[in-house]
């Protein structure tokens, strides 16, 4: 990814042309890590959106709104007593580092002018948010600290005054000179590109390779050979690209999704993928990260929840294996039984005392050598051996019970899951967190008083033909869609023996056609496990077929008089 000191320059230059004088309306904090602005200036309304995830730090302009939380966080809170409502004084980047610094003019308690400034740190895992007094240059506070225990040369607390990350003795690309680019070049042990990116601020390591790429840079040359004709060139390359209105923002992409971006183009990339290009850096970063499966926010909300129902799986497959281990254990305990019938059978022909005794085996006419336990008499080792037996078959009931317990929690937990990787809205993770938490999967958060009880909103779609379709997202709506919504003469679709959603093909007394059960059971397969699968088998019968068991968890249904049909997976709206 290519967020480096070109591209924070470009960004912070324009933040500034659009944002110099607006006034910060609003503040909130989607996620721990994250702060969006609602700014307005004299033409517009923008959203400011931050970002000091460690794997994916930014800050742009979005158009999509945030889920925001009902109850603020206290950095959140704090930003907003400092700088809702002020002014935005200047956006600037520190020299050619990958550091935005918003400078605000706001008024204190009193009515005074103050100024605060918003330090913007898009360093990998060392990103950060930090909100300093200008006046004094101290930490008021920052959305990570970092104590001494983490830093020795920088710590990140409240009333600390701020120090800047180490430049690690690079010079900023943007006052480069030819003898300075010289003087780094004459000093070369490494390959051209490496060389640059270790010398030179905010050149990254794409950037680096299209500075000598341009230039016709050889990298063979030594440092000994290095002439001026050899150095012209990528003192022109690096100094065409410090010209602030020279940007063509542009990301690629391949049949994988999308790969990188730059504000200039990339040509090691542009020979090899596809690419698309913008008019503002913004429009740029926004559609990387929207597209990017692996920094888009809805799967970033998901994967802690996914994670946490995996491990609840894991521990409940190595549960299930136990169990399988014990009841095969215990199947096998009908030697028990014999041991006891064939001792008590020979009580008086066996001296007690001895740790084993050979007797006849009239089952089959074969010796058998049975293990004593010294201590106990003949009639004792034999009442043992029933206990066992008896044990055995107490054990064969109720590990059969807790299995079918396990596989039942086995198979929700596998349709959650399915749930979770098929989600595409804030509002559908949080409505599985909830349906887990009243499962008692998850702890019970704490209780907002304005959380408000949702209506289902089930995928909707009508079908070729004219039937109305639907489509639940979670457990809970395939409840209440397949047991409450729908008429006893309408149509129930699910995957054979698959985790998915309960489709539901309304028929509104008409006859159900072909066309809609092929299209139904399409989007059942759509809206299962094997999303990526094809000839997926289909199960489909008439609501009145389909009933709830007593106690059965939620979208946990069986059904009769169904038919079987195999589809290929598609959305009807792609």
């Amino acid at each position: 990814m290519s967020f480096d000191g070109f591209v924070t320059g470009a960004v912070a230059r324009q933040l500034d042309q659009t944002l110099n004088g607006a006034k910060i309306e609003k503040i909130y904090q989607p996620e721990a890590d994250e702060l969006l602005f609602h700014i307005h200036s004299r033409k517009n309304k923008y959203k400011l959106y931050l970002s000091s995830n460690s794997s994916h730090p930014r800050i742009h302009f979005i158009d999509d709104s945030s889920n925001n939380p009902t109850t603020p966080s206290g950095f959140c809170m704090l930003l907003r007593k400092h700088l809702q409502g002020g002014r935005i004084a200047s956006i600037k980047q520190k020299d050619s580092e990958r550091i935005i610094e918003i400078s605000v003019d706001t008024l204190d308690e009193l009515g005074f002018s103050v100024n605060k400034k918003l330090i913007i740190e898009i360093m990998g895992k060392h990103s950060n948010i930090i909100l300093l007094n200008l006046n004094s240059n101290r930490i008021i506070d920052s959305i990570k600290r970092v104590s001494i225990d983490v830093s020795r040369y920088r710590q990140i607390l409240p009333g600390q005054l701020y120090v800047y990350p180490p430049s690690q003795d690079k010079i900023c690309a943007y006052t480069l000179t030819e003898s300075e680019l010289s003087a780094i070049l004459q000093h070369r042990s490494t390959k051209m590109p490496k060389h640059l990116m270790n010398h030179i601020q905010g050149i990254s390591p794409a950037l680096s390779e299209e500075i000598c790429y341009r230039a016709g840079a050889s990298d063979d040359i030594t440092a000994e050979n290095l002439t001026v004709k050899d150095l012209a060139p990528v003192f022109q390359s690096l100094s065409k690209m410090q010209e602030s209105g020279k940007i063509t923002p542009v990301v690629y992409f391949n049949q994988d999704g999308v790969q990188d971006f730059h504000i200039f183009p990339i040509s090691a990339l542009q020979e090899t993928m596809e690419s698309k290009s913008f008019e503002d850096v913004s429009q740029a970063i926004s559609y990387y990260y929207s597209h990017k499966a692996s920094s888009n926010r809805v799967r970033q909300k998901s994967s802690d929840l996914e994670r946490t129902v995996n491990t609840q799986l894991d521990k409940l497959y190595l549960k299930k294996q136990r169990l399988c281990d014990d009841i095969l254990k215990a199947e096998n305990a009908d030697i028990y039984r014999l041991y006891g019938e064939l001792l008590t059978a020979n009580l008086h022909a066996i001296e007690n005392g001895a740790e084993k005794a050979t007797v006849l085996n009239y089952y089959d006419n074969q010796s058998l050598s049975i293990p004593l336990d010294p201590r106990f008499t003949i009639s004792k080792n034999a009442q043992r051996y029933y206990k066992k037996y008896g044990k055995a078959k107490t054990a064969i009931r109720e590990k059969n019970i807790q299995l079918e317990e396990t596989d039942t929690d086995i198979q929700y937990l596998e349709s959650v899951l399915t749930y979770i990787r098929n989600a595409i809205s804030f509002e559908e993770i949080e409505e599985i967190l909830q349906e887990l938490i009243e499962g008692n999967y998850l702890k019970k958060r704490k209780k907002n008083e304005r959380e408000k009880k949702k209506k289902p909103m089930p995928y909707s779609y009508i079908s070729s033909d004219g039937f109305r379709i639907s489509v639940g997202r979670n457990n809970k709506e395939n409840d209440y869609l397949t047991l409450k919504l729908a008429d006893r003469k309408d149509y129930w679709f699910h995957t054979k023996d698959i985790p998915g959603s309960h489709v539901i093909v309304f028929t509104e007394g008409k006859e159900i056609t072909e066309t809609a059960i092929l299209e139904a059971s399409a989007l059942a397969a759509y809206y299962s496990k094997a999303r990526q699968s094809e000839n997926v088998p289909v199960d489909y019968t008439k609501i009145k077929f389909v009933k709830k068991p007593s106690g059965a968890k939620p979208g946990m249904v069986i059904f009769t008089d169904n038919h079987t049909i195999y589809v290929t997976p598609k959305d009807l709206n792609s």
